[in-house]
């Protein structure tokens, strides 16, 4: 464990510096968890989507109950975000992508084992409880001078957004123009959804696009949501890998068949996701 806290240090401070000297702002912080993980416990670095922070930190802590000796070290950023961090040179142990986009590009070059898709997602439209802007439906989106808040373009949900927009304009009662017109009201191109979400509640944004399980049980009263129908809504598909220079290969894939377990799946499923295993009511 010791070996490994020291290279995960060295890592992070010869990241750091490299991306300064190059004068790259690279916005991909590694979380305080790794320098505060304790050297008599094996430790996981799981790199996953911020759409997954809480449906993964109850994972990783159901997954430590079960394995007393492994601390699970999370970190959460988007998706695009930890693609590039592997490319330079991180050593996650697990990658979880909202997207297939970003993960078949690290599995292309080899970078992690063939993923497995372990749950699914949709887009919601958001706006603030007090609702200044009047935004009832989703045509208000297109309302000139409405501020509307995405994630950025190379960020899986904000990918899906403008997709969904584009599905849209095919509804002949929004026209051909909708996903122009509800582009040009965006004022904000976030790194991550939770980003988003924040920035609606703040009350920075009249309106934001995000996947469902972001509305989450300590938002959900302050937010009012508009659904996307589903014949214009899109299906994220997550997966999740072992990464190929893993310190711990076994014990990385023993936490995914976990993710893909019943429990797992039902630990998806309370957060607000698609399961891929049918859960049963409880």
């Amino acid at each position: 464990m010791g070996t490994r806290f020291t290279t995960w240090f060295l890592y992070i401070i010869s990241l750091t510096l490299l991306l300064a000297g190059c004068g790259i702002s690279s916005n991909l912080p590694v979380p305080a968890v790794y320098a505060a993980s304790k050297p008599n416990k094996t430790t996981l670095a799981v790199f996953a989507a911020a759409s997954l922070t809480e449906s993964f930190t109850e994972m990783a802590a159901t997954f430590e109950a079960d394995h007393p000796q492994v601390k699970v070290l999370l970190n959460f950023a988007g998706s695009n975000s930890l693609r590039l961090q592997i490319e330079q040179g991180a050593r996650p142990d697990v990658f979880a992508s909202a997207n297939t986009r970003h993960m078949d590009t690290v599995f292309q070059a080899n970078l992690v084992d063939q993923p497995a898709i372990f749950a699914h997602n949709q887009l919601v439209a958001i706006v603030p409880a007090d609702n200044p802007a009047s935004v009832v439906t989703l045509a208000d989106l297109a309302e000139p001078g409405l501020k509307l808040v995405l994630a950025g373009p190379e960020v899986p949900v904000g990918r899906y957004a403008r997709q969904a927009l584009g599905n849209l304009s095919t509804n002949p009662s929004l026209g051909q123009d909708f996903v122009g017109l509800v582009l040009s009201n965006v004022v904000s191109d976030e790194e991550t959804v939770k980003a988003v979400v924040t920035k609606v509640l703040l009350g920075e944004a009249d309106a934001g696009i995000v996947y469902t399980s972001d509305v989450t049980p300590a938002v959900a009263d302050q937010l009012i949501t508009l659904t996307i129908p589903a014949e214009y809504n899109v299906i994220a598909d997550y997966p999740i890998s072992v990464a190929t220079d893993s310190y711990q290969p076994e014990l990385a894939q023993e936490f995914i068949n976990f993710v893909l377990s019943a429990r797992g799946q039902a630990i998806m499923a309370d957060h607000g996701f698609q399961p891929i295993l049918p859960v049963p009511n409880n």
